[in-house]
């Protein structure tokens, strides 16, 4: 809980000291790929300015020719026991949905803090004992599987007790734990560190840009 409250303070600080534009394409029909981000603990912006808005942007630059859109995952990003799980839900519902909807969607899932935790529970992998951690309560469907491009987590929680994202999904997974963060770093003390996933916005870009 300490970790949690600290987090979604640091946040808050790092917002009003952030210049956001927000991202000018938003989830729409059919897109050829949809970026769909849970942003972490108490973070601001539309789809989070640490990590949802940089990612998408440099995305959208590498991916002349394609169109592409977001969808910022719809759950509280708070510190109640129960946001890891609504976010769980609500991204696999949105990627089931517009699976069904769009057949020739690809998608890209995005996450950071708490967003990871999300984004690993929808992929089976549950955080349950990790920080804004929960069990698995929704997964995406063996059908829509081979859909998931690229998955993108920053920050992951999981990573401090040892484990990640695995199986399939893995070499389609760019895992970034900056060195003494907090809250992934199984050594970590740092909160800076974990704010600090803006810088790596370009590489994680090219990682997924590669993979469409």
């Amino acid at each position: 809980m300490r970790i949690r409250l600290l987090l979604a303070g640091a946040l808050l600080v790092a917002s009003g000291a952030a210049v956001v534009n927000a991202p000018a394409a938003y989830a729409a029909a059919c897109s050829d790929v949809e970026v769909v981000v849970a942003r972490g603990t108490g973070e601001p912006g539309r789809l989070g300015i640490i990590v949802g808005d940089p990612v998408f942007d440099a995305i959208e630059d590498r991916l002349t020719g394609t169109t592409v859109t977001s969808h910022p995952v719809d759950y509280p990003a708070s510190v109640s026991p129960t946001s890891p799980a609504q976010g769980n839900r609500a991204l696999v519902q949105r990627v089931s949905s517009q699976a069904q909807a769009c057949p020739d969607q690809r998608f890209i899932l995005v996450g950071y803090s708490q967003g990871a935790d999300v984004v690993g529970n929808s992929l089976g992998v549950s955080s349950a004992g990790a920080a804004v951690g929960a069990p698995v309560v929704a997964t995406i469907p063996d059908a829509v599987q081979p859909r998931i491009v690229a998955v993108l987590v920053f920050g992951y929680p999981l990573r401090k007790l040892g484990r990640g994202i695995e199986g399939e999904f893995a070499e389609r997974t760019l895992d970034i734990c900056a060195n003494n963060d907090v809250v992934c770093d199984p050594t970590g003390t740092s909160v800076l560190a974990h704010l600090s996933y803006r810088d790596d916005a370009d590489d994680a870009a090219e990682f997924a840009a590669d993979r469409v």
